[in-house]
């Protein structure tokens, strides 16, 4: 078996339209230049309120990704 070491890192996406596409939002662009990605959590919800609306997301996500040797 093969020992692991992983990077956490923080990242906050956005959405009008919901919780899961803002945090799909921001592991799409992460992938764009972080390798190896393995998993996230989800360590703060909070969103704007406009004419007594929920008008937009922000999902804060831990994201874990395999360190390359």
């Amino acid at each position: 078996m093969t020992d692991h070491v992983y990077k956490k890192i923080e990242l906050t996406g956005s959405s009008t339209i919901g919780i899961q596409e803002a945090i799909e939002n921001a592991i799409s662009k992460a992938s764009q230049t972080i390798r190896d990605m393995r998993w996230f959590e989800v360590v703060e919800t909070r969103g704007h309120i406009a004419d007594g609306k929920v008008a937009h997301w922000q999902v804060t996500i831990k994201v874990g990704f395999s360190v390359s040797e």
